[in-house]
């Protein structure tokens, strides 16, 4: 029994009762996001991710037992992340004109390029313990589909869901301009592929 219980302490993360623990916390998982998509996971040290978040190990052990339990406390806040961001623009879905709710689409895993970049490393690395990457996949394009729904009523499902599957190829596609290195063109790149967003969804979901 207590070998199964230092296991598992050993893979799970503590979670902050206080404010300040939090505030922690959120520096020293933005520290590891950051050094995770540098480095690569087997790269990345615990000491390098302390130094780099200015907390002493200690206090990254006191809360993130392991290298592996840090990981997975990453995939689970993106997902909540990514899950509250779509939630946000399912509120607001059917007062939206075509053009903002294609701007909030895209901006959304844009704002979250940071966190991206960490995940897609993770995933890969974490993928015999974790829920697959296509889980989260699935779950968007659902959401997605939803959000379609809600502002244009009349939209058949099943094409609902085809529009969700190019639109969420569109979002990941914009969270890939913002973070490729040395690309002089990345505004007006990204100014277009927004553009396109926009022309897809005012015609997709115009009234027939």
């Amino acid at each position: 029994m207590s070998s199964q219980k230092s296991t598992a302490d050993a893979t799970t993360a503590r979670s902050p009762q206080r404010e300040r623990g939090r505030l922690r916390v959120a520096a020293l998982m933005k520290a590891a996001s950051l050094v995770f998509a540098e480095k690569g996971y087997e790269a990345a040290t615990m000491t390098e991710i302390a130094a780099r978040a200015g907390a002493s190990i200690g206090s990254l052990y006191q809360f993130f037992p392991s290298k592996e339990a840090l990981a997975d406390a990453l995939l689970a806040q993106y997902a909540e992340q990514v899950e509250a961001g779509l939630g946000a623009i399912t509120a607001g879905a059917a007062a939206l004109a075509a053009p903002d709710l294609a701007d909030a689409l895209i901006d959304l895993l844009v704002g979250l390029k940071d966190e991206r970049r960490a995940v897609m490393v993770l995933f890969e690395a974490r993928r015999e313990a974790t829920a697959p990457p296509s889980e989260l996949r699935d779950a968007m394009r659902r959401a997605i589909a939803r959000i379609l729904a809600l502002h244009a009523p009349g939209l058949p499902p099943p094409r609902a869901a085809a529009m969700a599957v190019a639109v969420l190829q569109q979002m990941k596609a914009a969270a890939l301009l913002s973070v490729e290195p040395d690309l002089e063109s990345r505004d007006e790149a990204l100014a277009e592929l927004r553009r396109m967003t926009r022309l897809y969804l005012a015609a997709g979901l115009a009234p027939a």
